[in-house]
């Protein structure tokens, strides 16, 4: 019998009969041949082949039989390209491979033994088992696994092959010891699994008869395990750096098949134009070196830069040390020759059309890493992608949760909440029952709610936009033009003509990719012209830097028109908001009251004011009230202060005010996952709905937004709401802050809200003169900022 080094459930004996089998039907279908007939007379004059070698010597006695009877299964041709063994069950006997599996079994050692990767003993042993019950009984127990192998090359990289067998030459007998097997004995087995016991009762040590061999095909699979565990290893949340760092290096030689390979990785930061270290896992990056943050300016060229940032596209440099003789003052390659590194992959991290990050891939070998084996990284950027985005979203949420815990500020007014439940649960901390920071409500509170929004700002930024773009177009066009004179080149006649073709363009509307189509026209094309051109030319040189004076020095685009509507909100939103504030420290002098507000397009508020803020039993109604007039007095005042301010603003924009009122209280609950408060309930949501709806509702039957820019719009429900602000328009008036053109209108209905209404009024704006008071309307102030 052949020699076993383990145990298992059939006797394993080489035989060549069903090899006979197939030549004879051969010569049956297609008739005989000179090879097949040399075949079966091999079987007449060896019949022991047929009849199974019990031993290793037998094998090696006939082993030139069985080369020149498995010719067809192991073609010359294909010697060098196969991995293919002939064998008794899992490896025990190979007695024929080859020429390939025979060089590789060689590179991994003399003393090399090829396992099976994740198979131990027991494994084999119900493997056997299987084998029995398909071939002899027909049960179908499914075992089949990936089987790979783990054999190191010549390098000592480990290199993954997966086998798939061929059972076409086997026969399962039984012996004197089989035992047979029933359906129960299946039921019983198909529940035991693990349990080796049964296994080996039902089919005892040698108590069946392997006859035949098997064929063992291999296919190197090291780059698809190496994406494997390397998406395995990503998933892993390592708290260690050094291995997280040691064990990708190991796949990514494994993939790239280069010893020296090491990774680093940079991080950007988009609004400082810097690359930095990571915050987390102790990643060395070779373009920063020992620097924890350089400017993109000083560590990648013009070109690099281009390819990374904004084309997104591998940079691959295959000899460092011939470029940084070429060109010492770039920055790009000074870094990496300091480092060490003499040829690079960097492959930037995009998500969402936006680079996170740069992958640096680097050898100390020239042309170890080149332009043909980087297109390996595109089987693994996806897996990479994800896991950087997952880490920054991680990173993030930590910064933000520090931002919150140190910055985030309580309103004064409900801090007294904060501070009674602080101290329940500091308490609870140190007693024995399990501790939690309970939610923060407020029941039966009556909410206010304001905005003075800018008009068309959509519009005004679009406008501001398309105006730079025509600005720096025309003069890119007069440089041009004036390179034609100098040098009539036909080029340049093509570049005016794609200029003019902007411009048209512009003219009758602004896409939305509009300014990334020029920037990338003026990032491929008249940058690298103009250094061109300046170098030739004086005259051209002195106005390419004219030109370059007018540039936004991070965008590389003019910044005239935008600069001026960006400051026309930021002043708009300042003075508003600086009015808000102060304005509620008289208020909360009146009543206190929770007041929150933010900074949009314009600028909007929500209050609340109840008893249950106010701690202890003082509340009435009179004090929303007077909340609510307060309210109104206050967005007229905010209204005078704007355009008192407009005729000094860059960009001429208006505003329009609106305040929303609601009829019931609710409850207000603190969402701590948040840091904000929020209406509580699904009745109370209706709230949140009309708030962010409302303002761009249009009157019932028109096309009319409510909100109309010189008058303040008021929203309500109930009728009673009405009566209210009519009594506080009446006293409004009479102080000069409001007209008495009073509309009464009602909006079309808003999804999941029916039935609103509003009461509209134009403000009166004053223009104090040395104590007296001049009165317009919205039309009169306009006419007058415009003489």
């Amino acid at each position: 019998m052949i020699t076993q080094e383990r145990e298992f459930p059939l006797q394993l004996n080489l035989s060549l009969s069903k090899v006979f089998e197939h030549y004879k039907n051969l010569v049956e279908t297609m008739g005989t041949n000179e090879r097949f007939h040399k075949i079966l007379e091999i079987e007449k004059k060896y019949p022991k082949l047929s009849e199974g070698l019990d031993s290793e010597e037998e094998i090696e006695k006939y082993a030139k039989q069985i080369d020149f009877v498995l010719e067809d299964l192991f073609p010359s041709a294909l010697q060098l390209n196969e991995i293919k063994i002939a064998t008794t069950p899992f490896q025990q006997s190979i007695f024929k491979s080859t020429q390939r599996f025979k060089n590789i079994i060689k590179a991994a050692g003399k003393d090399f033994e090829p396992e099976i990767k994740n198979f131990d003993e027991n494994h084999f042993y119900i493997m056997g088992c299987s084998i029995i019950l398909n071939q002899h009984y027909g049960y179908k127990i499914d075992f089949r696994r990936p089987f790979y192998y783990n054999i190191p090359d010549a390098n000592g990289n480990i290199k993954n092959y997966r086998v798939l067998y061929n059972g076409d030459f086997i026969d399962i007998e039984k012996t004197n010891e089989s035992l047979d097997i029933t359906q129960e004995d299946i039921d019983t087995l198909v529940e035991n699994f693990d349990n080796i016991d049964i296994w080996k009762e039902k089919f005892p040590v040698g108590s069946w008869k392997f006859k035949g061999f098997v064929i063992a095909n291999m296919f190197d699979v090291t780059t698809d395990v190496s994406i494997s565990d390397f998406k395995s290893h990503l998933l892993k949340n390592e708290t260690d750096n050094e291995p997280f760092v040691v064990e990708f290096e190991r796949i990514f030689r494994t993939i790239f098949g280069i010893e020296d390979l090491k990774i680093g990785f940079a991080d950007f930061n988009y609004q400082d134009q810097t690359i930095e270290k990571l915050p987390y896992k102790n990643v060395h990056s070779y373009i920063l070196g020992d620097t924890n943050q350089k400017p993109c300016s000083e560590s990648f060229c013009e070109t690099s830069y281009h390819s990374i940032f904004k084309k997104h596209e591998l940079y691959i440099v295959t000899n460092v040390s011939k470029y940084h003789y070429l060109y010492p003052q770039n920055p790009l390659y000074q870094n990496l020759k300091e480092n060490g590194v003499e040829s690079i992959i960097l492959a930037s991290i995009v998500h969402n059309n936006r680079v996170l990050g740069v992958l640096e891939l680097v050898s100390k070998k020239v042309n170890a890493l080149n332009t043909i084996n980087a297109n390996k990284l595109q089987d693994i950027m996806p897996f990479l992608i994800d896991s950087v985005v997952r880490s920054k979203q991680q990173t993030e949420n930590e910064l933000e949760l520090i931002i919150q815990e140190e910055c985030t500020s309580i309103h004064k007014s409900v801090h007294w909440k904060f501070l009674k439940e602080a101290k329940r649960y500091y308490a609870a901390l140190n007693g024995d029952t399990p501790a939690h920071f309970r939610e923060i409500t407020f029941e039966d509170v009556y909410p206010l709610f304001g905005q003075i929004d800018i008009k068309g700002s959509s519009e005004a930024r679009n406008t501001a936009t398309k105006k730079d773009l025509e600005l720096q177009l025309t003069n890119i066009n007069k440089i041009i033009k004036k390179a034609h004179k100098i040098e009539k080149l036909p080029i340049y006649e093509q570049i005016v003509f794609r200029i003019e073709g902007y411009l048209s363009d512009f003219k009758d509307h602004l896409q939305v990719d509009s300014e990334r189509q020029v920037l990338d026209f003026l990032k491929g094309e008249i940058i690298p012209l103009f250094k061109h051109l300046e170098s030739k030319n004086n005259e051209l040189k002195k106005l390419i830097e004219s030109y370059r004076s007018t540039l936004e020095t991070t965008s590389g685009l003019i910044y005239k028109y935008r600069k001026d509507y960006d400051e026309t909100v930021m002043l708009i939103n300042k003075r508003m908001a600086s009015i808000l504030d102060s304005k509620q420290r008289e208020a909360q002098k009146m009543y206190p009251h929770y007041f929150e507000r933010f900074k949009t397009d314009g600028v909007e508020h929500n209050m609340y004011i109840g008893e249950a803020i106010t701690k202890d039993e003082s509340f009435n109604k009179i004090y929303l009230y007077n909340l609510r007039m307060w309210q109104l007095q206050a967005m007229c005042e905010m209204e005078n202060s704007y355009y008192k301010l407009k005729e000094r603003l860059p960009v001429p924009l208006d505003v329009a005010s609106m305040i929303l009122v609601f009829n019931s209280s609710l409850s207000l609950r603190f969402r701590m996952d948040e840091k904000r408060f929020d209406v509580d309930g699904t009745y109370n949501a209706r709230y949140e709905v009309v708030k962010k709806r409302v303002d761009k509702a249009n009157i019932k039957g028109t096309e009319k937004r409510i909100t109309q820019a010189g008058k303040i719009s008021i929203i309500y429900s109930q009728r009673e709401d009405e009566k209210e602000y009519k009594k506080y328009i009446q006293f409004l008036q009479h102080k000069k802050l409001l007209d008495t053109d009073v509309e009464v209108l009602e909006l079309e209905d808003l999804q999941g809200v029916t039935g609103l209404k509003a009461l509209r009024v134009s403000v009166l704006y004053s223009k104090g003169k040395d104590n007296t008071k001049e009165y317009y309307t919205y039309e009169d102030l306009v006419k007058e900022i415009n003489s």
